[in-house]
């Protein structure tokens, strides 16, 4: 029995050193799934920034046109860059940024139970961004090319 025991443990540490080294897999689809929804998001209120200023003037956000402009652009730049991976760390905590005035501003008189909370989507792309925030934008992305260059550059 104990050696049963010691060969399904020796069998799990192998799965999950291989699920380790291959961490830059879910992190290239967090990026990718993020970049699609904001990228699609982000182009049409920067081509209809009329709309989302009367939105934001609606709810009350200060400087309307100013805010959406810098929303729209943010979504689409942001998602830009995660989509190929350089400033990945920037452009998710800008998205987190506007994830986090999207609940306070809009979304949060929707929710009158905590599980009205979790089923938006927003605080589901606000816990990806952070995640994205300290795990950076993995071995797929500009990101890690550059890191690579700069390693070798520095390198004796």
């Amino acid at each position: 029995m104990a050696k049963v025991v010691t060969n399904l443990v020796e069998r799990m540490e192998r799965v999950f050193a291989s699920l380790s080294r291959n961490v830059w897999f879910p992190v290239l689809l967090a990026r990718l799934a993020m970049a699609a929804e904001f990228v699609t998001s982000g182009w049409g209120k920067v081509h209809d920034l009329p709309k989302l200023a009367r939105e934001f003037e609606s709810l009350g956000i200060p400087a309307p046109g100013a805010n959406a402009a810098a929303t729209a652009t943010t979504e689409l730049v942001g998602g830009l860059l995660l989509l190929v991976g350089l400033g990945t760390r920037f452009a998710a905590a800008s998205l987190a940024i506007v994830m986090t005035v999207a609940i306070l501003t809009s979304r949060l008189k929707e929710v009158h139970t905590v599980g009205d909370f979790f089923y938006l989507s927003e605080p589901s792309y606000f816990v990806i961004f952070v995640w994205l925030v300290f795990q950076g934008g993995g071995k797929a992305s500009v990101d890690h090319l550059i890191a690579q260059k700069r390693a070798e550059r520095s390198a004796p």
